[in-house]
């Protein structure tokens, strides 16, 4: 019962990838599922040629001899070696998962792309008959496509929760520096992220992802702000907590959209990355950058901010999020990652407000926009900013005043 010890079959291993198939981009079975025609069902990752990504399915009647179907469930040309596919329906309304493979559900393709090292997913429906998905219309099959996370996440995997209905994945966060001593002189060998519940938006165009309730739990001491107003380049300090360990809610607003900065149309086909990287959280706008300066030293030698900025396109706007770890470390070394992370955030700015929550651990700092509707993860290594002499900042650096409507931030005690 303890798993100690284990004997390795005879007829391991149970699937070999066939002389099509090149066997070093052949990896990360998903969850298997039966068809109705009482088959099991999984897909493995794998490459055809040099460039065209794969989800190749295999089907067993009982669960030893697999048997590879004749074409995948889907391929993608220009996406490279996919790894760690995932496949699975979502409900078309609320937010409690499923895990029945019919054709009344939505279904989503996760895949993570070993040439870009980030992770793709689009919506679609099953043929269940064919054992075809089809992406939704609209939903982009390529690198300019949905994230679950648009910062350093990787290796994703989600499953039914039986005993609370819901969908849960899970994601891998590692050290990227260029050289591995570097990686391994920081004390880490990648971690897991905090779980999180993932359902169909209302729009039925994106998935969105939130911590699981378990975490609040470790919620300790609260402190609170409200109806504070920033203007232009002020700040004010979170105390009362431990900024090191956090949970940070908060909700902004503004009085106008009149002055969101124009978005240049040359940024059409830039990653929101690039934009972030152009439009820091030190480059005064109209309606932004606001947001959170985490993990931060008293004068912000040292910080990760986390923020929004706001653009006004031809027919619409645009809401950009950022998790910026250009500053969060004093630490000159080029071969160090420090990327300027961000995605767009597909809001409705009718009530004129945005939230934003954080939790921040040492070295890891997840964000999630407007509910989860955009999800950000950075990995710093301050060399100030760290235990009891970190801080935590709300800022305003646009040139329009934001409010904040409410600020609840907790410490955040070990897991039990």
């Amino acid at each position: 019962p303890y798993l100690r010890e284990w004997i390795k079959p005879d007829n391991n291993p149970l699937i070999v990838a066939d002389a099509s198939i090149n066997k070093t981009k052949f990896r990360d079975p998903t969850t298997a599922w039966m068809g109705k025609d009482g088959h099991w069902r999984i897909v493995m990752g794998s490459l055809r040629k040099h460039s065209r990504g794969l989800a190749i399915m295999y089907r067993s009647k009982d669960f030893m001899k697999w048997v590879k179907a004749k074409h995948p469930l889907h391929s993608t040309n220009g996406t490279g070696n996919w790894e760690c596919p995932d496949f699975f329906p979502v409900a078309l309304k609320g937010t409690n998962g499923i895990d029945q493979y019919g054709e009344e559900y939505k279904y989503v393709l996760k895949n993570s792309m070993d040439l870009t090292r980030f992770e793709y997913y689009t919506l679609g429906k099953y043929d269940t008959k064919k054992d075809r998905y089809v992406p939704d219309v609209g939903s982009i099959d390529s690198w300019k496509g949905l994230r679950f996370d648009y910062g350093n996440f990787y290796a994703s995997k989600t499953f039914y929760d039986t005993s609370k209905n819901r969908r849960v994945i899970w994601g891998w966060s590692n050290e990227s520096d260029i050289f591995p001593e570097d990686d391994n002189a920081k004390g880490w060998a990648g971690i897991q992220l905090i779980p999180r519940k993932v359902w169909l938006d209302p729009s039925g165009k994106q998935l969105v992802q939130w911590p699981v309730e378990e975490l609040e739990t470790l919620r300790t001491q609260k402190v609170q702000l409200s109806n504070k107003k920033l203007n232009n380049g002020e700040k004010v300090e979170v105390t009362g907590i431990t900024p090191a360990q956090a949970d940070v809610e908060v909700t902004f607003s503004f009085a106008s959209l009149d002055k969101a900065e124009s978005f240049d149309p040359s940024w059409t086909d830039m990653y929101a990355q690039d934009v972030c990287g152009l439009k820091g959280a030190d480059v005064q706008g109209g309606l932004g950058p606001f947001g959170l300066a985490t993990l931060a030293t008293e004068n912000l030698e040292e910080n990760t901010p986390v923020f929004f900025r706001v653009f006004k396109a031809q027919q619409n706007y645009k809401v950009l999020l950022c998790s910026d770890a250009k500053r969060s470390t004093l630490k000159f070394n080029e071969t160090m990652y420090k990327v300027s992370f961000a995605g767009f955030v597909d809001v409705d700015l009718a009530d004129k407000k945005l939230s934003l929550r954080s939790l921040i651990d040492n070295s890891v700092i997840e964000s999630f926009g407007a509910g989860g509707k955009t999800c950000i993860t950075s990995r710093v290594y301050p060399t100030l900013a760290i235990n009891e002499k970190a801080h935590l900042f709300a800022f305003n650096n646009g040139t329009e005043p934001i409010t904040i409507e409410t600020l609840d931030a907790w410490s955040m005690g070990k897991a039990k």
